[in-house]
């Protein structure tokens, strides 16, 4: 690491924008926000005022000291924007999804690799306090050899807000929002799936686009298998599921609750503070312990801590460190997501 202080501008500054990419990366030393795109101009100037704030991304792209544009701008923009940026000679981090198909991203990830320029995806859901904290349950082996396992992503939103979000346009749909969020985690921990079956339901009243999946991913092949994975996710659950619940020849191991990290962006938090990323319930962990009597007890949660990401970006971009979510893995994400849409409008199970 040295003493470079890098310079990113941000294109966005709604809920993605404000909550989780200005607050984190300006918690990264050698990383600054040096200027944001927003029809936002007040707002973003009364939270950062020594940001420079533009009005177009033709503006922020002719800025000679920004270094990094990092991509918050609706899904639908995110593959013409980074595209931009790309020529424009910057490196560039977008927010998930990728973009809009693999087609793009195949696309993006070629210009990137011409211009010689670093390009990632926000995957900050590695960088939670319980996916780190399973990540060690699973290395331990206490469990055995996994053979299920359930993410949920559970909420109780049961109004359909008047949103880009939620209406039937590119980019919007819970699957792309949420699912790329579990999809990349199951991927993280047990590979690419030898089939993927998704179903999809808008289930709200007055809902116009999916609020709800259920995927089962299966393998068949390799050091998992046979393995299932289930990745769920509703607006209509007032008593949400275990966000996860893992299942082995040994044992069991269940988490309740999500990372705190969110809700403490969202009221206003920022990285750094006491207690940031500490998740106070710990998972509960029943394994054999000796013949066939059962242990139960609790598995210590690890910290997360969603600057890890823009500091592995910071280190990339000074070739003193792997990027953290490389083009490969984001094309790689993309082709599921797509293959899931595909599932989801056959009724089938589908091969990658």
């Amino acid at each position: 690491m040295t003493s470079t202080t890098l310079r990113a501008g941000l294109v966005g500054y709604g809920f993605a924008g404000q909550t989780f990419h200005a607050p984190v990366l300006s918690a990264v030393p050698g990383l600054q926000l040096g200027a944001i795109m927003s029809s936002q101009a007040d707002r973003a100037r009364s939270d950062w005022p020594d940001a420079t704030v533009v009005p177009d991304l033709a503006a922020l792209l002719t800025l000679p000291d920004i270094d990094l544009i990092v991509v918050a701008a609706p899904n639908d923009a995110h593959f013409p924007v980074a595209k931009a940026a790309l020529e424009a000679g910057k490196h560039v981090v977008v927010d998930k999804p990728f973009t809009l198909d693999a087609s793009q991203a195949r696309d993006l990830a070629a210009l990137a690799a011409r211009r010689g320029r670093m390009l990632s995806v926000y995957q900050n859901r590695r960088y939670d306090a319980d996916f780190r904290t399973l990540g060690d349950v699973l290395a331990s082996g206490r469990i055995g050899r996994p053979v299920y396992f359930e993410s949920h992503f559970d909420r109780f939103r049961p109004q359909v807000r008047d949103r880009w979000r939620e209406r039937p346009v590119p980019g919007a749909g819970l699957w792309v929002d949420l699912g790329a969020h579990l999809l990349d985690q199951a991927v993280q921990l047990f590979g690419r799936p030898d089939t993927l079956q998704l179903d999809t339901a808008a289930l709200r009243d007055g809902a116009r686009i999916e609020d709800h999946f259920h995927a089962v991913l299966r393998y068949e092949g390799g050091s998992n298998a046979p393995l299932r994975v289930v990745l769920h996710a509703s607006t209509l659950a007032a008593h949400a599921a275990p966000r996860y619940i893992l299942h082995g020849t040994r044992g069991s191991y269940v988490k309740h609750g999500v990372d705190p990290q969110e809700d403490a962006l969202r009221a206003g938090g920022r990285p750094g503070e006491e207690g940031w990323g500490i998740d106070p319930v710990e998972g509960a962990l029943k394994v054999l312990a000796v013949g066939d009597w059962m242990q139960d007890s609790t598995w210590p949660n690890r910290a997360g801590n969603y600057v890890d990401y823009y500091a592995a970006v910071r280190d990339a971009i000074l070739g003193t460190a792997p990027n953290p979510v490389p083009p490969e893995q984001a094309v790689a994400l993309m082709e599921l997501l797509d293959l899931g849409a595909r599932s989801a409008r056959e009724g089938r199970a589908l091969s990658p």
